[in-house]
């Protein structure tokens, strides 16, 4: 879909158009589970623990070391993203249920990157499917209602954060001039904002027509697929305040009192399948801004798109020095 409002529909319409596939390329059969939205106050425990995690985490930076953004957000996003939608729970298991998510998430990855879906009884299958198991099993054991539904919402709180977040560190990277301007000016949540409207992490999803539909100025057949990107969204012009910089250039600046809305190439989706965890990953992301932007972010190799699963940085190899330089260096 190439406009705001036939995306919209896409999503909201969930009579007309369902997933075709569930988080781990199986055909699915019957509606989708809708996620809970976290409370604020699951969201506020959540972003106790990332700004905890992310100090203990980011000691790999540590002496003018690299390290990956992607591994080192691992930790802070699962145990923040348990937290905020289990806890409160005792640090063991918490870590516990955190590292079987990560692990789940994991294996799904090559599934994901396949070229066709695996076959049910693959060596991709299998492990997924140990993980997986392995994970609910945790969370029957915690007695958490609906262990199938808590792990997938778990695992979507956690893989989207990771590499969004690793982005935001690449972006201020590869762009110390707008990094030094957002810092001048406190402009931690613009910055999240622009990061998530250039390389949004989930940057297309499917829905299949369960009849045929008009939409747009055309028609479409059922049992068709229909493909909703936030990424194409994101870089049309009606989505950025007029009169900034061009639209594929990274500018947070941008979204310095302007009357556009922030957010309007949908990045968390919409209706009622939208991301329940969007607060808890603004929260997150907003802080690891705050967190970048008093430092000097620097990349060690050229970061790479990768687009196996979603897309993220990869590699993602950075140095994160105390004091950012000043504007004009």
């Amino acid at each position: 879909m190439t406009t705001n409002a036939d995306t919209r529909r896409v999503l909201t319409d969930t009579d007309s158009f369902v997933f075709p596939v569930d988080v781990s390329r199986r055909a699915t059969s019957g509606p989708q589970p809708v996620l809970p939205r976290l409370r604020p106050d699951q969201v506020a425990r959540g972003l106790t623990t990332f700004e905890s995690e992310l100090v203990l985490a980011c000691a790999a930076w540590d002496d003018e070391a690299e390290a990956e953004a992607m591994a080192v957000l691992r930790a802070p996003v699962a145990r923040s993203t348990t937290d905020a939608v289990l806890g409160p729970l005792a640090t063991r298991d918490r870590d516990r249920v955190a590292e079987l998510v990560l692990a789940w998430v994991d294996s799904l990855g090559p599934v994901i990157a396949a070229d066709r879906p695996p076959a049910r009884w693959s060596r991709l299958r299998r492990a997924e499917r140990r993980a997986r198991q392995a994970l609910e099993g945790a969370l029957a054991d915690l007695h958490v209602e609906r262990p199938p539904v808590a792990a997938v919402e778990l695992a979507a709180g956690v893989q989207v954060p990771i590499a969004a977040g690793a982005w935001l560190l690449v972006l201020l990277a590869e762009h110390p001039e707008a990094a030094a301007l957002a810092r001048d000016h406190d402009l931690c949540a613009e910055v999240v904002w622009e990061v998530l409207r250039l390389r949004p992490p989930t940057w297309v999803s499917a829905r299949m027509t369960t009849r045929e539909v008009a939409v747009g100025e055309g028609r479409v057949p059922a049992h068709a697929v229909v493909l909703v990107s936030p990424l194409l969204l994101g870089l049309d012009d009606a989505h950025v305040p007029p009169g900034t910089s061009a639209t594929a250039q990274f500018d947070p600046v941008r979204w310095s009192g302007t009357d556009v809305r922030p957010g309007a190439w949908l990045p968390f989706g919409a209706g009622p399948h939208a991301c329940p965890g969007r607060s808890l990953g603004l929260a997150q992301l907003t802080a690891l801004a705050r967190w970048a932007l008093e430092r000097r972010v620097t990349l060690v190799t050229p970061a790479r798109i990768d687009q196996t699963r979603g897309i993220f940085p990869s590699p993602a190899r950075l140095r994160c020095l105390p004091g950012p330089p000043p504007l004009e260096e």
